[in-house]
């Protein structure tokens, strides 16, 4: 679970760094959204103008946001004793992404 989120984290970073906004802004909307859905989270669109989506420009992505659950698990070890762990738990993870639709 620990990998997902440094995963997580580390594609969070690559988009929302000074490149990975000017590379979101050069593509076309449906990927953007659809490459935040692939990694996990529900998209917010915030729009200006009726154009339709794919022809609207990326003007920012903002705003991630988690909701995370601490889950016991109870395991055996080795011996046969049990072995409680606490873990965080992505349940809900959100995004913002912003568009120009005016043409």
């Amino acid at each position: 679970m620990r990998k997902a989120w440094i995963s997580a984290v580390a594609l969070l970073g690559v988009m929302l760094g000074p490149a990975g906004v000017a590379a979101a802004q050069q593509q076309n909307p449906w990927v953007v959204i659809e490459q935040w859905e692939s990694a996990g989270y529900q998209v917010n669109i915030d729009r200006i103008g009726n154009a339709p989506i794919g022809e609207c420009v990326v003007t920012g992505v903002r705003n991630p946001q988690q909701v995370v659950e601490e889950v016991l698990v109870v395991d055996r070890d080795r011996h046969h004793r049990r072995d409680f762990d606490v873990i965080d738990v992505v349940v809900h993870q959100s995004i913002s992404v912003s568009l120009d639709c005016t043409g």
